[in-house]
């Protein structure tokens, strides 16, 4: 089956579109085969007008409505050509999110993530599984980490080894991944680019959207005072399964940490921030005890987070996905076609336990395409996911 996926994340840069041919034996053996993955930017006006609706902005329904509608076309655009170029028979949307509503106690009470499937229904006659993420948080989860799904079945470790799945978006979000038939345990640790990327851009006055290759954090030195109250934040503290985002880590969420400070260099500044998401992730992970880290996301790209990681995580090796056959940039996107064929197959979509659920559901909703719905019957539960190489001619 070819299936579609689309991903905007929390660094909210733009769209991320894979395409996968998966196949699903009656043993439980799920293969994925990796056929296209693209980027697709947000234009700057685009971006603008979705930062521009995360807390603590006060926006109205009228432009609720109006980015709802906007990244749904945009999708829909993406999607089509995509579909005209490889094919298709599904596709599986994430939508940006815009808000996941977490208590003070750290109960996920809600998600939000704008982009109406139905203009990509409309316009490639296909099937469309969005909402992925409700239907966990309605039962108890926390609607995220999602990654967990395809990090327990990909990288299932051998007897002897454990290793831990790291995504490094706006947010980071780890996959713990031990011997085959334990628990999974997945969470979002912290901050991975959001407050970089935010730094960034009010530093260079909105020329730059990222700190690029890490040459500001490299150039600069770690503010311990800083640091400090960065790391006081008592989300860190709060035990897995746990969510957050952007509504935590504003654009503002530094500047308030910085109040009575001296101030920071730009340079100290960024390597501030990125010594914080390499300490918070490596604190996360160390009581697990993992072998290895394998790394995915937009912050593979930065050299200097990579560095810092590696220095926290030693002994456990970094790695990132492409090793084992998913490029690190890719990753989420095609997390998305396993989410929907999983869906469309009626299988949930959820590890046990991974995100605090009591009962694994099947996720999403689903807007039928151009001809009438037909479901197949209900698949087998997935064992292992194994990603093999496409066909060459």
């Amino acid at each position: 089956m070819i299936v579609v996926g689309l991903m905007s994340g929390t660094s909210m840069d733009g769209l991320d579109v894979a395409v996968a041919d998966l196949a699903l034996d009656a043993d439980g053996t799920l293969t994925l085969v990796p056929l296209a993955a693209e980027e697709h930017p947000w234009s700057p006006e685009m971006r603008a007008r979705l930062l521009g609706v995360l807390p603590p902005a006060r926006v109205s329904l009228a432009d609720v409505c109006a980015l709802d509608t906007h990244v749904g076309r945009e999708s829909a655009a993406v999607v089509a050509e995509t579909v005209r170029r490889h094919g298709g028979d599904l596709v599986g949307s994430h939508g940006q999110t815009v808000f996941h509503w977490v208590d003070p106690e750290g109960r996920a009470l809600g998600t939000l993530q704008l982009g109406q499937p139905a203009w990509i229904a409309e316009a490639t006659g296909l099937p469309v599984v969005s909402d992925i993420r409700a239907r966990d948080i309605a039962a108890g989860g926390q609607g995220a980490p999602l990654a967990s799904t395809l990090d327990a079945l990909w990288l299932a470790a051998r007897p002897g080894t454990k290793r831990v799945a790291l995504n490094l978006g706006g947010i980071a979000n780890v996959t713990v991944v031990g011997v085959p038939g334990e628990p999974v345990t997945a969470f979002d640790t912290g901050p991975a680019n959001c407050l970089l990327d935010a730094a960034a851009a009010r530093l260079s006055g909105g020329r730059l959207a990222s700190d690029i290759d890490g040459r500001m954090a490299r150039a600069g030195t770690v503010r311990a005072d800083l640091l400090a109250r960065l790391r006081a934040e008592p989300y860190y503290d709060l035990p897995a399964p746990k969510s957050t985002g952007r509504e935590l880590f504003t654009t503002e969420y530094v500047a308030a940490r910085l109040a009575g400070l001296p101030g920071a260099t730009p340079e100290d500044l960024m390597a501030t921030l990125t010594e914080l998401t390499a300490v918070t992730v490596a604190e996360a992970v160390r009581p697990y005890a993992p072998t290895e880290v394998v790394a995915s996301g937009g912050g593979v790209r930065n050299p200097a987070l990579l560095d810092r990681l590696r220095a926290h995580l030693a002994p456990a090796a970094l790695t990132t996905s492409d090793t084992y056959g998913l490029p690190a940039g890719d990753k989420e996107a095609y997390l998305m076609t396993l989410l929907a064929f999983l869906s469309w197959h009626q299988i949930p979509g959820v590890a046990p336990g991974a995100t605090g659920s009591a009962v694994p559901r099947v996720l999403g909703r689903l807007s039928p395409g151009a001809g009438p719905l037909r479901l197949p019957e209900p698949g087998v539960t997935p064992k292992r996911l194994v990603v093999r190489a496409p066909r060459t001619a």
